[in-house]
C-alpha cells in the first residue's frame, strides 16, 4: 500500500508540473519533462496521435483482461478448492475463442493503420479537400550532409502560385550556444530556418550529400531517410502557424546530435514576401520576417 501511495504520489506531482500544464496549452516544440508526443501541425500527427492511443486502449484491455484470468484462475481453481485436479485437456469453445479472438484484435489494429500508412504517402486518403489534379504543391528539395541542411525552393509551376518566382537555396546551421536569444532553444534553433506556408501542401525531396541522413519534424508526423544517390520524398500541409523542430534521426557521424530543423509556418501572404526578397537578399528577408513576427505579436498581446 505505501508503495502503491507512493507512485500516485509521484503521477500527481508530475502531472503538476509547470511541462504538464504546457503541453495542455499546445506548445510547440519539446520542454522540460515531455511524457507525450508533441502537440500535432498536421492532420497527419493528429491521426498518428489518435492510432497511438487507440492502440494504448487496445493493449491496455488485454492487459486487464489477461490479468483478470490469471487472478480468476488462482483463486477459482487453487489446490484448497480443487483438491482433486481437473483432467480435461481439451476446450473446444476456449480454442475458438482464443484463436477468433487474437485476429479480430489484428484487424482492429490494420484497418486504421493502413489507412494512416497509404495517408503518408497519398494525401487524398485523409484530406478530403485535396484534389490531385487542381491542388498546388510548394517543392522543397532538402539535402542533409556533414552537419547541416541544405535547402532548395523549386521555382516550378506550382511553387510559383505561391510566389516563388526564383530559386531559392539556404544552408541551416544551430546557433551557437553564445549566441542564442532569449526565446530560442538551444540545438533546435537555425540560423536560417526553412520557411512555408500555412494550409499548403508541401512536397519535401530529401536526398543525403555525404552519408544516410533522415529529415524528420515530429510535430508534423514526417520521417523520411535522406540517401546519397536517392531522393525519398514526404509530404506535410501545417494546419497552423507556428515553429516547429526537428532534427537528423539517423547516425551520420560525430556531430550526429547537432543537426536540427527548424520551420518556420507563417501566413501564405507573408511567404509571398519573404520568397521574393530571398530571391535576391536572404538576410534581409529574414529580419524583414522577424520584425513582421514581432509586430504581430505585440499586437496580440496588446489586444489581449
Amino acid at each position: 500500500m505505501a508503495f502503491a501511495a507512493r507512485v500516485f504520489a509521484a503521477l500527481a506531482w508530475l502531472m503538476a508540473t509547470p511541462g504538464f500544464v504546457l503541453a495542455q496549452e499546445g506548445a510547440d516544440g519539446p520542454y522540460p519533462w515531455q511524457m507525450q508526443s508533441q502537440a500535432p501541425a498536421t492532420h497527419v500527427m493528429e491521426y498518428i496521435t489518435w492510432f497511438s492511443w487507440y492502440t494504448v486502449v487496445i493493449m491496455s484491455l488485454i492487459v486487464l483482461l489477461v490479468v483478470g484470468l490469471i487472478a480468476w484462475c488462482a483463486w477459482k481453481f487453487n489446490e484448497r478448492a480443487n483438491p482433486v485436479p481437473s483432467r480435461v485437456t481439451h476446450h473446444t469453445t476456449i480454442e475458438v475463442l482464443w484463436t477468433v479472438l487474437p485476429v479480430l484484435i489484428l484487424v482492429a489494429i490494420a484497418i486504421p493503420s493502413f489507412r494512416l500508412l497509404y495517408g503518408q504517402y497519398d494525401p487524398s486518403k485523409l484530406y478530403e479537400d485535396f484534389d490531385p489534379e487542381t491542388t498546388p504543391f510548394l517543392n522543397v528539395k532538402v539535402t542533409g550532409v556533414q552537419w547541416s541542411w541544405n535547402v532548395d525552393y523549386s521555382n516550378d509551376e506550382d511553387s510559383a502560385r505561391f510566389g516563388v518566382a526564383e530559386p531559392i537555396s539556404i544552408s541551416m546551421f544551430p546557433i551557437p550556444d553564445d549566441q542564442l536569444g532569449e526565446d530560442q532553444l538551444r540545438n533546435l534553433d537555425v540560423d536560417n530556418p526553412m520557411i512555408v506556408p500555412v494550409d499548403a501542401f508541401v512536397r519535401v525531396q530529401t536526398t543525403g550529400g555525404d552519408v544516410i541522413h533522415a529529415f524528420a519534424v515530429p510535430a508534423f508526423g514526417i520521417k523520411a531517410d535522406s540517401v546519397p544517390g536517392r531522393i525519398n520524398e514526404t509530404y506535410f500541409k501545417a494546419e497552423r502557424e507556428g515553429v516547429f523542430y526537428g532534427q537528423c534521426s539517423e547516425l551520420c557521424g560525430k556531430d550526429h546530435a547537432f543537426m536540427p530543423l527548424e520551420i518556420q509556418v507563417v501566413s501564405q501572404d507573408r511567404f509571398r514576401a519573404w520568397a521574393q526578397m530571398a530571391a535576391t537578399d536572404l538576410p534581409g528577408a529574414y529580419q524583414t520576417l522577424a520584425a513582421s513576427n514581432k509586430t504581430d505579436t505585440k499586437a496580440t498581446v496588446a489586444a489581449r
